[in-house]
Order: C-alpha cells, then sequence, then structure tokens
C-alpha cells in the first residue's frame, strides 16, 4: 500500500477516465450460447468457459437476487493465519473488528465471492482507505468476468507493502466495494486496520 496524501480532484480524475470506458451489453447465458453457432470452436470455447451453467441455471441462494453474493474478506501474509472478515453478517459491525498489520510487510487482500444466475462481466474490487477522515491510498483491482458456480471463487490482488515508520502507525478506515461493468454495486461495506511496529 502506497500511502500517500492524495486529494479529491485526483481521485474524480480516476472517475471520470473509467466513465470513457464502454461495458459490452448484458447478454443472459442463454443469448451467448445462441451466438456464433455456426463457429466450432467458439462453441466449444463458450461451453469450457461456462461450464455447468449452461445446462442448468445456478442458483445458490434462492431468497437473493444479487448475480455475485461476496462471502469474506482476507488479508494473506505468507507464514501468518489468513485474517478474515466475515461479509454476510451484520456489516456495520465490521469496523468494531480491527485487523492489526505489522509495519512494512508484504499483504494481499482476497475476496471469496459467489457468482449464480447469470455471467458478470468485468468484475472490480475498489478499496478507499482514510487516516483521520483524509483520503491517503485508492485502489482499484479488475478482477474479471466470471460464469456463475456453486462452488466459492476467489480473487486475490496482487502483493502490496504495508507502510512503515512512526509517522505511518495508526488506525486506518477503509471503503470497500465489489462492482462491475454495469455498475451494479454487489456488496460496499468498511472496516478498519490498524498499522503497529510488530503484530501485538
Amino acid at each position: 500500500m502506497s500511502i500517500e496524501i492524495t486529494n479529491e480532484v485526483e481521485l474524480h480524475d480516476e472517475e471520470l477516465q473509467d466513465a470513457n470506458y464502454q461495458p459490452p451489453p448484458e447478454k443472459t447465458i442463454e443469448e451467448i450460447m445462441a451466438a456464433d453457432q455456426e463457429d466450432e470452436s467458439l462453441r466449444r470455447y463458450k461451453e469450457i468457459l461456462l461450464g455447468a451453467a449452461q445446462a442448468e441455471k445456478i442458483v445458490v441462494d434462492m431468497n437473493d437476487q444479487r448475480k455475485v453474493l461476496v462471502k469474506k474478506l482476507a488479508l494473506v501474509v505468507d507464514g501468518r493465519k489468513d485474517m478474515e472478515l466475515d461479509l454476510t453478517g451484520d456489516l456495520s459491525q465490521l469496523k468494531k473488528q480491527v485487523f492489526v498489520i505489522k509495519e512494512g510487510v508484504q499483504y494481499k487482500v482476497r475476496i471469496d465471492f459467489v457468482v449464480q444466475r447469470e455471467i458478470v462481466h468485468g468484475l472490480k474490487y475498489v478499496q478507499k482507505t482514510y487516516r483521520l477522515g483524509v483520503p491517503v491510498d485508492k485502489m482499484t483491482h479488475m478482477v474479471g468476468s466470471y460464469p456463475p458456480k456453486k462452488e466459492i471463487q476467489c480473487y486475490v490482488t496482487p502483493s502490496e507493502e504495508a507502510p512503515s515508520g512512526i509517522m505511518a502507525r495508526g488506525t486506518y478506515s477503509v471503503s470497500s466495494l465489489f462492482t462491475d461493468d454495469d455498475k451494479h454495486i454487489h456488496l460496499k461495506w468498511d472496516w478498519t486496520f490498524e498499522i503497529k511496529k510488530d503484530w501485538e
């Protein structure tokens, strides 16, 4: 994580650049399978890509109409047990569960999720980090497109380095968003971590 003070103008500029991107139109699995039937190699590719989703409608939770069910966020540090946030319960309680991160360590963020009903295009993980209410970091990760599956799928961010030094130590609040090309908000949540000299 490169902790440096950014201002709101830079954050808005980044969002404006994203606004120029035109995602492909939303299509159901049936529409995707029906297109290009005469192209044998493309048909086989779609069958491999979609797996069981082409033969049956995959619905993991009948009571939830969302296409993406975000289950868990984990901080992954080599040699340590993953620190996990359960994203299936009361999201307002997450800020009370503070992750402690040792300064200067390399870490990754893992997100576990389930895709149901239809293909989701251009999944994106956006994380904005604040210290004392001031934005200090923003990262956007393109997660990719996923077909429905009964199994949990996961995305792991590239490795980041936690800030270090006496000025970097302290508590940070994070706003996380799991969205896609069609601007569906699959989940939005706030959480907290603290940079310390050591793990305890």
